[in-house]
Order: C-alpha cells, then structure tokens, then sequence
C-alpha cells in the first residue's frame, strides 16, 4: 500500500477574486491534482470571500466551492496574484487572507500573491519573493519584508511564496515533495512534461535576458565581444581597451547600461553557457573550461554563488527530472 492511501487527505485551499490570473493557481492545482492520480491524496477547493464564482483577468469565470466563512481547516493555503496588484487585494480580500491563513498549516504565494500575505503583516520580518516585475514595488511599500527579487521561490516558517506563472509549478512541486517525497514528485514532473525542478534559489532569467535594449555604441560592443567568446579572460582591462576607454569609464557605462559591472557581465554570460553545457551531459570540469574558468574549483564556487546548488547536484536533478519526463 502506497503512503498517500495510509495518510490522511491533505487539503488544499485556493483563494481566488475578480482579477486573479489564473495561470497562477491553474499550474499549481494540476500539481496537486496529478499527484492524486499518482499516490498522494489532496482534496483542492476553490475559495472566495463570498462563495460565489468570479471572473479571471482573462474574463472567464471560475467555479468556487466555499465561502471563506465556511472553509474547514487547511493543509496548504494557495493566494494567487493579478496583474492589477495590490489594488486588487481590498480590505475584504484581505481579511479573507487573515482568516484563511489562520487555519493553514502551511500557506504559498504565486506571483503578485505576495502583496495580500505583505498587506496582512504576516510576513514581517520574513523574506519573500514575486515576479521580477513587482519586486521593487513590493520591498518599497514593505519595507520590514526582505525580498529576493530573483528567486523561483522562497521558504520561510509556514510561509512559502513563488515568482509568477511557471514558478508556482515550481513551488508547488517542492511542497508536494515535502508531503510525499521525491519519488512522487518525479512522476508528477512527468505527467506534466516538466523538469524536477529548478532549485528555489535559480534566477528567474538568465543574464542574456535580463539584458534592456542597449544605447550605449560602447557596451553594445562590449557585449558582442564576450557573447563571441566567453572563454577569453576579459579582464575590465582588456574589455576597456577594445573600446578605447578607461576601465573606470567602462565600468560606469556598464552599470548604467546593464546594471552590472564588467566582470559581473562576463560571469554571468559564463555561467549561463555553463548551464547548457550541463544539461547537455558535459562533465563538470568540461563545462568549466569551455567556458572560461580555470579549474573546476573555481567555477563551482561561482555556480554555487549564482544558483545555490553545486554544478553536479544540478546536473543530478536536471538529469533524473530528464529522464523521468523524457
């Protein structure tokens, strides 16, 4: 017999409002719905302050099942956000948060989500993530929040909180982990075509596309000289005097243009390729001389750095989530 059959049903409860994107909790919920094909038993309700059906930023209608008032204790509590956050969190939503959260054991944040959990004082003195975009905003209206504006997602007591769209899948397998292990959350990977799964800690872009349309004739060249060879050493120096320039003057340029110095650039480049190379069967130390470092201490360091995990463990989780979905 199965450990999801002997336990106990898991409910999970997903809060959702006029505007709510509904990729947030869509991907989430198939997660927790698959793993109950599997060997996992949730029971997934769909919640409003009211109970009654709301409609989705996309203007479709979605079917609740409980008032908040109703809502029986919870396992795992799920706040999607919306793209007219946070004025979409209003006072009533946010005393639904309250309540709801009071009665969960664990609660998650997708995306913009964040806003309602902040609004609510529960995350004080926590840290948290969200989408990229709302990052700033989100750190500037709370300020006594930390938020790690490049994470997947973020685990902190019973709070758990996730950039938006294909992170919540992310999350959401991490938490089904928690309940029912690795081996469960595979199979769920592979009935969802996804990887198991991008470390929490894994930037929520690469360096190519964090990159904003450039201005500058002098980084643009700059870039176009590392994108045509990573592996070179391109020092400030160096890079400095292909385009003329003092190292100082470069590095100003850089910052303005790509909010990163010049050796910040390169790394990241590096370890973007570096990446590829893994995901690819490259060994360790092959990937580390294809891109450019000089042993493979040195390049676990800077991976490790970037992402959180070493370069085998990642090459480990990338290869067994490969395998499972392939």
């Amino acid at each position: 017999m199965s450990r999801a059959a002997e336990g106990p049903t898991l409910r999970v409860g997903i809060l959702v409002f006029d505007g709510v994107k509904m990729l947030d909790f869509i991907g989430p919920a198939e997660v927790f719905h698959e793993a109950s094909q599997v060997a996992a038993r949730y029971e997934i309700l769909f919640i409003s302050t009211t109970g009654e059906d709301v409609t989705s930023s996309m203007g479709l209608r979605i079917g609740v099942q409980s008032a908040v008032a109703d809502v029986p204790e919870l396992h795992t509590l799920i706040i999607p956000g919306s793209e007219r956050a946070p004025e979409v969190f209003t006072d009533e939503l946010l005393g639904a948060v309250r309540t709801l959260a009071d009665r969960s054991a664990r609660v998650a944040s997708i995306c913009t989500g964040a806003f309602a959990l902040a609004a609510t004082g529960l995350l004080d003195g926590r840290t948290t993530t969200t989408h990229w975009k709302f990052a700033p905003t989100l750190q500037a209206t709370f300020p006594q929040l930390t938020v790690q504006k490049d994470a997947i997602f973020v685990h902190d007591g019973k709070f758990h909180s996730s950039a938006g769209v294909a992170a919540g899948i992310d999350l959401a397998l991490a938490l089904l982990e928690q309940d029912y292990g690795s081996d469960v959350a595979r199979s769920v990977a592979q009935l969802l075509l996804v990887y198991m799964k991008r470390s929490g800690s894994q930037s929520q872009f690469s360096a190519s596309l964090k990159v904003k349309p450039i201005r500058s004739p002098i980084a643009r060249s700059v870039t176009e000289l590392v994108h045509a060879d990573p592996t070179r050493p391109h020092t400030v120096r160096d890079l400095a005097s292909h385009v003329n320039v003092s190292p100082r003057h470069l590095t100003r340029i850089m910052r303005d243009e790509l909010d990163a110095t010049p050796t910040e650039y390169v790394a990241s480049i590096r370890l973007d390729i570096a990446v590829s190379h893994l995901e690819s069967g490259t060994s360790v130390a092959e990937a580390a001389l294809a891109t450019g470092y000089t042993s493979p201490v040195s390049f676990r360091r800077a991976f490790v750095t970037r992402f959180g995990i070493t370069p085998s463990q990642y090459q480990r989780r990338f290869h067994t989530s490969k395998a499972s979905t392939g």
